[in-house]
């Protein structure tokens, strides 16, 4: 079941990014959020409406970034973006007083992490999904991103 808060949080989240529709099932209870519409709550059988103004998208705990190619030079045609999956807080570092995972020189692979996204009080872990070197970071830490925001440019090898 979804809590009235919950609801509320993702609202003012989606009121602040492009997103138009939102649609998440958890636990038998669905939520349907639309821009300039109504918001759909039900349970199982016993349906449950809202209206509000807007909305946006939600997350999966440790969902990988994805691995984007940038229309680029025919010198970089290995640079690849790693794009935001969900709309959230882009934290560079585990906490506030720790180093960032990845700035521009640093060498990851597909395991690493690069950045953690906050959405609905969840840090999501960020892998890269790419085996190459930072170009630039593309985010500010604390910065509000939005779904396919690119974070990441990485040299692939």
């Amino acid at each position: 079941m979804f809590k009235i808060s919950e609801i509320k949080e993702l609202i003012e989240l989606l009121d602040r990014t492009s997103v138009q529709e939102l649609e998440l099932e958890e636990e038998g209870a669905r939520v349907v959020i639309r821009k300039g519409g109504r918001v759909d709550a039900s349970v199982l059988q016993t349906p449950v409406l809202v209206q509000q103004p807007q909305a946006q998208a939600v997350p999966a705990a440790n969902v990988p970034a994805a691995a984007v190619p940038v229309q680029a030079s025919a010198s970089e045609e290995n640079l690849h973006k790693i794009v935001s999956p969900m709309v959230g807080t882009f934290y560079a570092s585990p906490s506030p007083d720790a180093d960032a995972y990845v700035s521009a020189g640093s060498r990851v692979n597909e395991k690493s992490v690069v950045c953690i996204i906050e959405a609905m009080k969840l840090m999501n872990e960020l892998l890269a999904e790419v085996k190459g070197e930072i170009v630039e970071v593309l985010a500010e830490n604390g910065q509000l991103v939005e779904y396919g925001q690119p974070l990441f440019l990485v040299r692939a090898e």
